[in-house]
């Protein structure tokens, strides 16, 4: 928003955050206040009110918690063999059944969720850093550097998310800082668009005008004016790519790209057990299934809630 008003005492406008900005005039000085429009906190205290965000914010706290204390908690040793009782069906003694080395799936559902959840926030983190980056110098810029990095982006966006997963792993290893790279690099250029969309509606308004009267570099009016203002549309990016984040990691984790056995993880038990399907095992999927299910139905619910309370 821009105000270049004065009062009758020629004091300058104040901005929202108590600053004020001025250029030398013939008549005395004319004030330009560059404020770039906050998000009205009181939005926020909305979704404590919002049944969605509270149930998906109970589920997600109660993931976190099994992945930092899950071995303290796991009724088994997630780890533990005993050929003796392998195939169980869920029962009094392991709840959700046995898999085929007879290890407790509780125990490896709970304790697996440790690397999904340090995976995906880190991945979305970096991709949204880089994406978010990318687009307010497509957006801010326009022209050439705008017509380049789109059509680089288009190129990168052509090739499926497996393949360009595959060509990361074979050139730097498996390992979690792979992946968290690999997810990253691959969400940057669907970020970045989003994210230059929103610059392209904010470039010719009054208060970069003023700001680029006042003399502020590009960086400047790209990150310290452009960036606050669309803060909100980064952030119901960043929570929709953390739900996508969930299907990657668990996908490259059934491919064999994630942790090796016998590190519990979801995606890598689903995999290992999936062929005791036709035998009837099917405990041995349907839990690690529902754990991944329920942590991409808990991120829906916060971006829903999210988008619902910005919107209002």
């Amino acid at each position: 928003m821009t105000d270049t008003s004065a009062d009758a005492g020629g004091a300058a406008p104040i901005r929202p955050d108590g600053s004020v900005s001025s250029l030398p005039g013939a008549g005395g000085p004319v004030v330009i206040a560059v404020a770039p429009q906050r998000v009205d906190t009181a939005r926020w205290r909305l979704l404590l009110s919002r049944p969605t965000f509270l149930v998906g914010a109970a589920i997600i706290l109660f993931w976190v918690v099994c992945a930092i204390f899950g071995k303290s908690f796991a009724p088994y040793n997630p780890l533990a063999q005993n050929l003796l009782a392998n195939n169980t069906a869920p029962s009094g003694a392991h709840w959700f059944g046995t898999d085929q080395l007879g290890r407790d799936v509780l125990s490896r559902v709970i304790v697996g969720a440790r690397f999904i959840l340090i995976v995906t926030p880190l991945a979305t983190i970096l991709g949204t850093i880089l994406g978010t980056a990318l687009g307010l110098v497509m957006g801010y810029f326009g022209g050439a550097t705008d017509l380049i990095v789109g059509r680089l982006i288009e190129a990168v966006l052509a090739l499926p998310f497996v393949i360009i997963a595959f060509l990361f792993v074979v050139a730097v290893g498996s390992s979690v800082g792979s992946l968290i790279v690999i997810i990253g690099f691959v969400f940057t250029p669907l970020i970045a668009r989003t994210v230059r969309a929103a610059v392209l509606s904010e470039r010719h308004l009054d208060y970069l005008s003023s700001a680029r009267l006042l003399g502020e570099n590009s960086a400047r009016i790209m990150f310290g004016e452009i960036l606050p203002n669309i803060m909100p549309v980064i952030l119901v990016e960043f929570t929709v790519r953390l739900g996508y984040a969930v299907f990657a990691v668990a996908t490259l984790s059934f491919l064999g790209f994630g942790v090796q056995p016998p590190t519990p993880d979801w995606g890598s038990d689903i995999a290992a057990n999936y062929s005791g399907l036709l035998a009837g095992y099917w405990w041995q999927v349907l839990f690690p299934a529902l754990a991944i299910a329920s942590l991409v139905t808990a991120v829906n619910l916060i971006t829903d809630s999210i988008e619902q309370v910005l919107n209002a």
